[in-house]
């Protein structure tokens, strides 16, 4: 496994990974169809490589096809050849890919993008190595492996008639499941720094260092295009930041808008900073320096009124209440949480876990009960805070 690893430049140890590679070791010797699946960018391709160099055909031809890429009219002619005069433009008889490939093997990546009338003609060379050039009444013979690929869900293909049934089980004799990348743990970590220093030595840049936390948003980032969009995008940072220590900010601000909005570790782009959200940060600040003035109250036996509480109010910041616009200042109710903790008569200390309770409370009733963005007003992961709404029984809110 190492040697195919090294082989193909493959980067990772997650058990995910490794898992597929062994598959696709142990069934290249054995002459069956395979079928690759997993989502765009997640190496597909490096899979019927090793399968090809691993077998006994990898003296023979090994033809990687993008079944994508080739038109309608066209996708016969070039799998399976034509004959002069067959069609316009068939100005002389042309061999096709499975005639080329005899004896090796043929990798159809996007297998699903095929034409049901393809499907019909490729069913026929997996059942019995026989097809027909377009234009031609003469069946010829090949002896090729068939690898294909696709991060279609085939299953749905055939429920809506796209794909054909009896094509899928034939081209999944043995299935292989390229995993996500945000299913590999730190393996996204070391492609990263891969990446940077290839990146380094190809061009002659400084090399780029990644922070703590810029290595943390790595790990959760879903990457939902895989190891190619985390490789443009360390390429990008080490153009632009050469030399540089890699922020968290710096890298969420290199990132696409957040996909799959709602889970708990999607990431938002960049930290946007505006007059509301700073007001919010106070108000959080706030709840917390209730508990400590009601401390130093009771240590100090004063009330709140008097000169002692007039020393107080003077120390305090004159921030706008709760409410109020940035132009104004004022409140719609006239009332700002200062005058609120200064006028109280006596409150109690409130606990540091009565303060947390509270201040979550109000972060959810503010945000209408929206967690995540309740969460990042918070300064917390939104993790942490589902398992401290369900420890202070919050979860009506």
């Amino acid at each position: 496994m190492e040697r195919a690893k090294q082989r193909f430049s493959i980067i990772g140890n997650s058990p995910v990974l490794t898992d597929a590679i062994l598959r696709a070791i142990k069934v290249a010797p054995i002459d069956l169809s395979v079928l690759v699946i997993g989502e765009s960018g997640t190496g597909k391709e490096f899979f019927p490589q090793i399968i090809h160099t691993s077998g006994a055909r990898k003296h023979k031809k090994y033809i990687a096809v993008n079944c994508g890429a080739i038109p309608e009219g066209t996708i016969d002619s070039e799998l399976f050849g034509h004959e002069k005069g067959s069609f316009t433009g068939a100005v002389a008889t042309r061999k096709g890919y499975f005639e080329e490939a005899d004896g090796g093997t043929i990798f159809l990546d996007e297998v699903a993008e095929l034409p049901l009338t393809t499907q019909a003609r490729l069913l026929r060379v997996l059942e019995s190595g026989e097809f027909m050039k377009v234009g031609s009444s003469t069946v010829q013979r090949t002896n090729v492996r068939i690898v294909a690929a696709t991060n279609v869900d085939l299953i749905k293909a055939v429920r809506k008639g796209k794909f054909r049934e009896d094509l899928y089980y034939r081209l999944s004799t043995v299935l292989i499941n390229v995993p996500p990348l945000h299913e590999r743990g730190d393996d996204a970590l070391m492609l990263a720094r891969r990446f940077a220093a290839s990146f380094s030595e190809r061009y002659m840049t400084e090399p780029i260092q990644f922070s703590d936390e810029a290595r943390r948003a790595i790990l959760l980032y879903r990457w939902p295009g895989n190891v190619r969009q985390l490789k443009n995008i360390v390429e990008q940072l080490a153009l632009f930041h050469a030399g540089e220590e890699i922020s968290r900010r710096t890298l969420l601000e290199a990132l696409p808008a957040p996909e799959r909005p709602g889970e708990p570790e999607s990431i938002p782009v960049a930290d946007i900073h505006t007059y509301e959200q700073e007001r919010e940060f106070l108000w959080q600040t706030l709840f917390a320096l209730k508990s400590e003035i009601a401390e130093l109250r009771a240590i100090i036996g004063v009330g709140t009124h008097g000169a002692a509480a007039e020393q107080t109010r003077a120390l305090l910041p004159k921030l706008p209440p709760r409410g109020a616009s940035a132009d104004t200042g004022t409140s719609s109710t006239g009332h700002g949480m200062l005058h609120e903790v200064l006028a109280e008569k006596e409150t109690p200390p409130l606990s540091l876990e009565d303060t947390e309770r509270e201040a979550i409370a109000e972060a959810l009733r503010r945000n209408g009960g929206d967690k995540r963005r309740a969460a990042e007003q918070l300064g917390i992961s939104p993790r942490t805070l589902y398992r401290k709404i369900h420890d202070f029984g919050l979860t009506d809110l």
